[in-house]
Protein backbone atom coordinates (compact mmCIF):
# COMPACT_ATOMS: atom_id res chain seq x y z
CA UNK A 1 0.00 0.00 0.00
CA UNK A 2 1.52 3.51 -0.57
CA UNK A 3 1.34 6.38 2.59
CA UNK A 4 1.04 10.24 1.59
CA UNK A 5 3.21 12.13 4.65
CA UNK A 6 1.92 15.41 4.15
CA UNK A 7 2.42 14.99 0.31
CA UNK A 8 5.29 13.06 0.47
CA UNK A 9 5.05 10.16 -1.17
CA UNK A 10 6.42 6.80 0.34
CA UNK A 11 5.79 2.75 0.38
CA UNK A 12 5.44 0.95 2.86
CA UNK A 13 5.71 -2.27 3.57
CA UNK A 14 3.78 -4.27 6.12
CA UNK A 15 6.12 -7.07 6.32
CA UNK A 16 9.09 -8.08 8.59
CA UNK A 17 7.00 -6.94 11.35
CA UNK A 18 6.41 -8.66 14.59
CA UNK A 19 9.24 -11.35 13.18
CA UNK A 20 12.24 -11.90 15.55
CA UNK A 21 14.60 -13.59 12.94
CA UNK A 22 15.63 -12.96 10.19
CA UNK A 23 13.26 -13.79 7.07
CA UNK A 24 14.74 -14.05 3.18
CA UNK A 25 11.33 -14.67 1.73
CA UNK A 26 10.43 -11.11 3.35
CA UNK A 27 13.38 -9.17 1.68
CA UNK A 28 12.77 -10.79 -1.79
CA UNK A 29 9.05 -9.76 -1.32
CA UNK A 30 10.20 -6.49 -0.80
CA UNK A 31 12.52 -6.29 -3.68
CA UNK A 32 10.01 -7.47 -5.94
CA UNK A 33 7.41 -5.45 -4.94
CA UNK A 34 9.65 -2.46 -5.04
CA UNK A 35 10.56 -3.25 -8.26
CA UNK A 36 6.86 -3.55 -9.20
CA UNK A 37 6.10 -0.29 -8.35
CA UNK A 38 8.44 1.54 -10.13
CA UNK A 39 7.71 -0.49 -13.45
CA UNK A 40 4.63 1.06 -13.14
CA UNK A 41 4.09 4.28 -14.71
CA UNK A 42 0.82 5.09 -12.82
CA UNK A 43 2.66 4.82 -9.33
CA UNK A 44 6.49 4.83 -10.28
CA UNK A 45 8.06 7.80 -8.79
CA UNK A 46 10.85 7.61 -12.14
CA UNK A 47 10.74 10.65 -14.55
CA UNK A 48 9.57 9.63 -17.99
CA UNK A 49 13.22 8.98 -19.47
CA UNK A 50 14.14 6.80 -16.62
CA UNK A 51 11.15 4.54 -16.75
CA UNK A 52 11.46 3.84 -20.39
CA UNK A 53 14.71 2.19 -19.39
CA UNK A 54 13.83 0.46 -16.27
CA UNK A 55 14.34 -3.15 -15.74
CA UNK A 56 14.96 -3.29 -11.93
CA UNK A 57 16.58 -1.19 -8.97
CA UNK A 58 20.08 -2.29 -7.64
CA UNK A 59 19.51 -3.70 -4.41
CA UNK A 60 22.52 -4.74 -1.56
CA UNK A 61 22.48 -8.91 -1.21
CA UNK A 62 19.97 -9.91 1.36
CA UNK A 63 22.49 -9.68 4.27
CA UNK A 64 21.57 -11.53 7.85
CA UNK A 65 23.70 -9.12 9.70
CA UNK A 66 21.66 -6.65 8.51
CA UNK A 67 18.60 -7.77 11.07
CA UNK A 68 19.00 -6.83 14.28
CA UNK A 69 15.88 -6.50 17.38
CA UNK A 70 16.90 -3.56 19.50
CA UNK A 71 16.03 -2.20 22.46
CA UNK A 72 12.89 -0.20 22.08
CA UNK A 73 13.17 2.78 24.61
CA UNK A 74 10.00 4.81 24.05
CA UNK A 75 10.52 8.68 25.05
CA UNK A 76 7.52 10.65 26.63
CA UNK A 77 6.80 14.00 26.69
CA UNK A 78 8.16 14.87 23.43
CA UNK A 79 7.15 18.36 21.39
CA UNK A 80 6.22 17.99 18.06
CA UNK A 81 8.68 20.20 15.58
CA UNK A 82 8.90 20.89 11.83
CA UNK A 83 10.94 17.83 10.31
CA UNK A 84 12.94 19.60 7.51
CA UNK A 85 12.65 18.44 4.00
CA UNK A 86 13.80 19.07 0.80
CA UNK A 87 11.50 20.88 -0.27
CA UNK A 88 8.50 23.40 0.52
CA UNK A 89 6.95 20.64 2.57
CA UNK A 90 6.85 21.24 6.98
CA UNK A 91 5.29 17.93 8.16
CA UNK A 92 4.84 17.59 11.38
CA UNK A 93 6.71 14.45 13.37
CA UNK A 94 7.43 13.71 16.92
CA UNK A 95 10.11 11.77 18.48
CA UNK A 96 8.52 8.35 19.29
CA UNK A 97 11.24 6.71 20.60
CA UNK A 98 15.12 4.99 20.74
CA UNK A 99 16.15 2.05 19.09
CA UNK A 100 19.44 0.82 20.87
CA UNK A 101 21.54 -2.11 19.06
CA UNK A 102 24.97 -4.08 18.23
CA UNK A 103 26.00 -3.98 14.54
CA UNK A 104 29.26 -5.46 13.93
CA UNK A 105 30.49 -5.00 17.44
CA UNK A 106 29.85 -1.19 17.61
CA UNK A 107 26.83 0.30 20.04
CA UNK A 108 23.93 2.36 17.90
CA UNK A 109 21.23 4.56 18.56
CA UNK A 110 18.33 5.13 16.39
CA UNK A 111 15.64 8.01 16.60
CA UNK A 112 12.67 6.64 15.64
CA UNK A 113 9.67 9.14 14.69
CA UNK A 114 5.80 9.26 14.47
CA UNK A 115 4.27 11.99 11.83
CA UNK A 116 1.44 13.30 13.14
CA UNK A 117 -0.81 14.00 10.60
CA UNK A 118 -0.46 10.53 9.54
CA UNK A 119 -1.10 9.21 12.92
CA UNK A 120 -4.95 10.23 12.48
CA UNK A 121 -5.33 7.69 9.86
CA UNK A 122 -6.49 4.67 11.34
CA UNK A 123 -5.01 2.91 9.03
CA UNK A 124 -1.21 4.21 9.75
CA UNK A 125 -1.83 5.15 13.20
CA UNK A 126 0.61 2.43 14.35
CA UNK A 127 3.23 3.84 11.98
CA UNK A 128 6.49 4.84 13.04
CA UNK A 129 9.27 6.59 10.55
CA UNK A 130 12.67 5.40 10.97
CA UNK A 131 15.49 7.89 8.39
CA UNK A 132 18.85 7.28 8.64
CA UNK A 133 22.51 7.70 7.18
CA UNK A 134 25.37 5.87 7.25
CA UNK A 135 29.06 5.61 5.65
CA UNK A 136 27.95 4.10 2.36
CA UNK A 137 25.25 7.37 1.78
CA UNK A 138 26.84 9.73 -1.00
CA UNK A 139 28.98 6.13 -2.26
CA UNK A 140 26.98 3.37 -3.02
CA UNK A 141 23.82 4.37 -1.81
CA UNK A 142 22.09 7.30 -1.82
CA UNK A 143 23.80 10.61 -0.52
CA UNK A 144 20.04 11.90 1.85
CA UNK A 145 19.98 8.66 3.29
CA UNK A 146 17.40 6.08 3.13
CA UNK A 147 14.02 5.16 5.03
CA UNK A 148 12.24 2.19 7.19
CA UNK A 149 9.29 1.58 7.41
CA UNK A 150 8.42 0.34 11.05
CA UNK A 151 4.96 -0.32 13.56
CA UNK A 152 4.53 0.52 17.13
CA UNK A 153 5.93 -2.24 19.37
CA UNK A 154 4.11 -4.11 21.77
CA UNK A 155 6.90 -4.53 24.56
CA UNK A 156 11.03 -2.89 24.58
CA UNK A 157 12.02 -4.23 21.48
CA UNK A 158 11.89 -3.38 17.97
CA UNK A 159 12.80 -4.85 15.12
CA UNK A 160 14.46 -3.29 12.32
CA UNK A 161 15.49 -5.05 8.85
CA UNK A 162 17.72 -2.83 7.33
CA UNK A 163 17.41 -4.95 4.47
CA UNK A 164 14.00 -3.50 3.96
CA UNK A 165 15.37 0.51 4.04
CA UNK A 166 14.38 1.86 0.76
CA UNK A 167 15.46 5.47 -0.93
CA UNK A 168 13.09 8.54 -0.54
CA UNK A 169 10.85 9.45 -3.87
CA UNK A 170 13.43 12.26 -4.27
CA UNK A 171 16.06 10.33 -4.79
CA UNK A 172 14.34 9.89 -7.97
CA UNK A 173 12.77 12.87 -9.20
CA UNK A 174 13.44 16.32 -8.18
CA UNK A 175 9.59 16.91 -8.14
CA UNK A 176 9.39 15.36 -4.69
CA UNK A 177 9.42 17.06 -1.34
CA UNK A 178 11.35 14.32 1.25
CA UNK A 179 12.38 14.47 4.85
CA UNK A 180 15.64 14.99 5.39
CA UNK A 181 17.61 12.53 7.74
CA UNK A 182 18.20 13.92 11.09
CA UNK A 183 21.78 14.45 11.72
CA UNK A 184 21.71 12.00 15.25
CA UNK A 185 20.29 9.33 12.89
CA UNK A 186 23.80 9.80 10.93
CA UNK A 187 25.51 6.08 11.45
CA UNK A 188 29.33 5.87 11.80
CA UNK A 189 28.99 2.11 10.16
CA UNK A 190 28.67 1.26 6.93
CA UNK A 191 25.50 -0.90 6.72
CA UNK A 192 25.22 -2.70 3.30
CA UNK A 193 21.76 -3.67 3.00
CA UNK A 194 18.54 -2.55 1.25
CA UNK A 195 18.16 -0.43 -1.97
CA UNK A 196 21.62 1.15 -3.61
CA UNK A 197 21.67 4.67 -5.30
CA UNK A 198 20.05 4.90 -9.00
CA UNK A 199 22.25 6.93 -10.37
CA UNK A 200 25.71 7.28 -10.32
Amino acid sequence: MRVTLTLVLLVLFNIGFGQEKFDLAAVEKFQKDLNTEFSDAKTSPLLPEDLANFKALDFYPANEKAFVVAQFIRTEDEKPFVMPTTGAKKPMYVKYGEAHFQLEGKELKLNIYRNIELSKNSAYKDHLFLPFSDLTSGKESYIGGKYIDLKIPSGNTIVIDFNLSYNPYCAYSHKYSCPKVPLENDLAIEIKAGVKKFHD
